[in-house]
């Protein structure tokens, strides 16, 4: 008897599961075949999608590369289009990769039918332990625009170049004084460490007045909190794919530890600046502390929490991106000469002759801090297009954003328009639109500051150059890096000559010279420097120099 119900039972086990494998495949070839079939792609496969061609270009190069050079090897392979499809699902929602500035634009800029732009992924979630989950960057719509405005006081440019003008430039000494110990010592040292930590000063200053004491040659002399956030950075190091938790649930724990760590510092930190403010009224202060604690009379573990959470967002993303714009800038010209030689002229213009490397330092300061110094940094032509150029070529980042209308979002190409369903993710790829040939010309892979200077700069779109983005959601600190980034390189170029060691070092000839490429107007490497991905984009050795002091004026 119970041989004969198992023969029906079986046939019922066997078609459910028949009929939810036929259904399985056909969902599947659906999200594979179909549902982005009109987005330029490489052949996909039914089971891993782009996944093995990505793992297979991944091989071709250092595989510890930024993934963005990976997504260009397959964008030139589709000659070029403005949009293509990464489809890593089901690992990560299929990624609309975004190469065109014109596409970016629509993306980014209010519009109709979205307010504040099409909404910022959930992506960020996955840092969400280094940001906080009340950060400003996870906020969407109206929550957003609220915490924006309550922030834009503390970067308004008028406030930066004059409140906090001595305070960045007294956070320089202690940088320079580590630079000169190398000077005389010669030793091989990590560029991008120190000048990380210097950013980490400027932002500890102008987001809470804090001296975060962050600058040391002995990194174990550093604070607590400022060794948790490099190790909690750490912790995304080549994480090319924002690949889920459970791939590795155990880095998931130490980020959650590491993050409660940072937390347990701020709020303290928090505490202590309300009880001396409390019962004063009114504060002067523009820094993003106070500008949290603002009109607070209650002070809940909610506002502490939030509080938290914007500080460690705008201790992030105040010192990464300028410390690494400035390590590109003087690697850029430290090997090309007519750009380093036009920098010093512009010096010594608005400064004067330098006279020896003992005093240079005291003489920008004074320059700077006299009346109407501040006016010199908007006076910085040639620097500024230095730094345009090495933002343009070395993004920190693209920026991620998630279609949820229904019914997806539509741009227009000049090859048609492409629906981006709110199935995928769409990725504005700055490393991609900067470097477009159509927009930058024939010379859109090398470093040239004059494209900026030159009447043609007013053919290149505005929206071509994006690495704080563009629209309701740019960077608010972007005035911020730029004149922090601005008297840094000012210091920086005048006191000092810089060699790279190792990845990207110079090519030298039979008499010990550098050899000038007369194409590129750089001198030639042995070996290419290449970027890799902690979070942001950064330079895969942490930018391994020497340095020495400038030579003296005959």
């Amino acid at each position: 008897m119970a041989a004969n119900l198992g023969t029906p039972m079986q046939a019922v086990v066997i078609s459910s599961l028949l009929l939810t494998a036929v259904y399985l495949y056909r969902k599947l070839y659906y999200k594979r075949f179909i549902q982005n079939a009109h987005i330029p792609q490489l052949p996909p496969s039914l089971l891993w999608g782009h996944g093995l061609t990505f793992e297979s270009l991944t091989k071709r190069g250092a595989s510890d590369r930024h993934p963005d050079l990976i997504i260009a090897d397959m964008h030139e392979a589709l000659g070029r289009p403005p949009l293509l499809l990464l489809d890593n699902w089901p690992f990560v929602k299929p990624m609309i990769v975004i190469a065109s500035h014109d596409v970016a634009e629509q993306v980014s800029q209010s519009s109709s039918q979205l307010k504040f732009s099409v909404p910022k992924a959930p992506t960020v979630e996955r840092i969400a332990d280094l940001f906080g989950y009340n950060s400003i960057l996870l906020k969407q719509n109206e929550e957003w625009k609220a915490i924006r405005t309550r922030f834009n006081p503390g970067f308004a440019s008028q406030h930066l170049t004059t409140n906090l003008l001595p305070t960045i430039i007294e956070t320089t000494k202690p940088y320079l004084n580590i630079l000169d110990t190398f000077a005389r010592t010669k030793e091989t040292f990590s560029f991008d460490l120190h000048t990380t930590d210097l950013t980490f000063d400027v932002i500890g200053a102008v987001a809470m007045e804090e001296d975060l004491k962050s600058q040391h040659i002995d990194q174990s002399l550093q604070g607590d909190m400022i060794r948790k956030f490099k190790e909690m950075i750490s912790t995304y190091a080549d994480d090319k794919l924002h690949l889920p938790w459970w791939r590795n649930p155990w880095m998931v724990m130490r980020r959650r530890r590491l993050g409660g760590l940072i937390s347990q510092h701020l709020r303290r930190i928090v505490r202590r600046h309300f009880e001396n403010t409390k019962g004063l009224g009114a504060t002067s202060s523009r820094s993003i502390l106070a500008l949290s604690l603002k009109e607070t009379n209650s002070f809940t573990p909610e506002v502490l929490e939030e509080t938290c959470d914007q500080l460690k967002t705008f201790l992030f993303a105040g010192h990464d991106t300028t410390s690494t714009t400035i390590s590109w800038a003087i690697y850029e010209l430290s090997r090309t000469p007519h750009a380093l030689k036009a920098v010093r002229d512009e010096l010594d213009e608005l400064f004067g002759t330098k006279s020896s490397a003992s005093n240079e330092q005291t003489d920008i300061h004074e320059r700077l801090l006299a009346n109407g110094g501040h006016t010199l940094i908007h006076r910085m032509t040639y620097i500024s297009a230095v730094l345009k150029e090495v933002l343009r070529l070395h993004p920190p980042a693209g920026s991620i954003r998630a279609p949820t209308m229904k019914g997806g979002f539509t741009v227009s190409t000049s090859q048609g328009k492409y629906n981006l369903n709110s199935d995928s993710f769409v990725y504005l790829n700055h490393h991609l639109i900067h470097r477009d040939k159509t927009v930058y010309g024939d010379d859109a892979e090398i470093f040239v500051p004059e494209r900026w200077l030159q009447p043609s700069e007013n053919s290149i779109p505005a929206s071509a150059w994006r690495p704080f983005e563009r629209g309701p959601r740019n960077c608010i600190g972007q005035e911020l890096a730029n004149i922090e980034a601005r008297i840094v390189i000012a210091m920086l170029v005048r006191r000092y000559d810089f060699v790279k060691v190792g990845l990207g070092e110079l090519e030298l000839d039979d008499c010990g010279f550098p050899t000038l490429d007369q194409h590129t107007k750089q001198f030639k490497v042995k070996s290419e420097l290449y970027p890799t991905i902690r979070i942001t984009s950064k330079p895969i050795d942490t930018m391994m120099m020497k340095v020495k002091f400038a030579q003296e004026e005959s």
